[in-house]
C-alpha cells in the first residue's frame, strides 16, 4: 500500500488529522453515504468535462474511463451500505469541493487547467483518506477501501498529467506549480481546520 500512495503523500501538504480518523470510526453511516455521494460527483464532473471540451479526444477518452470507474465505485459503496443495513439518506454537501471549485478560473484556457488541477487534488486527498481509514475501519469496509486506493492514485496522476499537458499547449502562460500550490493550500486549510459536520472530505468535526 505504501508504494501506491508515496506520490500522493509527497504531493499533499498535510496528512489527515488523527482527530478526523477517530471521528470516522464513530460516523460510519455518514462516512459511507458521503463517500457514495463523492463517487457520484466525481463521475459527474468527469462527464461534464466531456461535454465542455469535445475538441480534445485524449481528454474525452480519459474522462470517459474515469467516469465509468467512479460509477463502479459508487455501486460498490451502495452494495456495502445495503449489506450493513445503512439507509442512503440525504446529506447536506460539505464545504470541501465547493471551496476548491471557487479557485477555478472562469476564463479559458485557464479554466480547463484549473479544473484538472482541482480534480487531481480531490483525487489525491481521497486516496490519502482511504489509506488513513484502512487501519481503523472494520475489515470488510477496509478491504473495499484497499481495493479503491490504487484507482484514486491513478486518477490523481491522470488529472495532473492532463493539466500539465494542456498548460504546455496553451496560447497563454499558465504557471502550473503556482496554480497547484493555490489548490493545495486551500485543501490543507480545509482538512485541518474545524468543521461543523463530519463528511468524507471534511475538516476536524467541531
Amino acid at each position: 500500500m505504501t508504494s501506491v500512495i508515496d506520490l500522493v503523500l509527497e504531493f499533499l501538504h498535510v496528512p489527515t488529522p488523527r482527530a478526523w480518523q477517530c471521528a470516522a470510526v464513530a460516523h460510519l453511516p455518514e462516512l459511507l453515504v458521503d463517500h457514495a455521494n463523492c463517487e457520484k460527483k466525481a463521475a459527474s464532473n468527469a462527464i461534464a468535462l466531456t461535454y465542455r471540451y469535445v475538441e480534445h479526444p485524449h481528454l474525452l477518452q480519459k474522462m470517459s474511463r474515469l467516469a465509468r470507474e467512479e460509477l463502479r465505485h459508487f455501486e460498490q459503496v451502495v452494495d456495502l451500505m445495503t449489506q450493513l443495513d445503512i439507509d442512503y439518506v440525504q446529506l447536506s454537501p460539505g464545504r470541501y469541493a465547493a471551496r476548491l471549485h471557487q479557485l477555478i478560473s472562469k476564463h479559458e484556457p485557464q479554466r480547463l487547467v484549473d479544473s484538472l488541477i482541482c480534480g487531481a487534488v480531490v483525487e489525491a486527498r481521497s486516496c490519502e483518506r482511504f489509506a488513513t481509514l484502512i487501519p481503523v475501519l472494520p475489515e470488510h469496509i477496509a478491504q473495499l477501501y484497499q481495493n479503491l486506493l490504487k484507482s484514486e492514485a491513478r486518477h490523481f496522476k491522470d488529472y495532473l498529467q492532463l493539466a500539465q499537458g494542456f498548460a504546455e499547449a496553451s496560447s497563454i502562460d499558465i504557471n502550473v506549480p503556482d496554480r497547484i500550490e493555490a489548490f493545495l493550500q486551500t485543501d490543507a486549510q480545509l482538512v485541518t481546520s474545524g468543521d461543523a459536520e463530519f463528511r468524507f472530505h471534511s475538516g476536524v468535526p467541531g
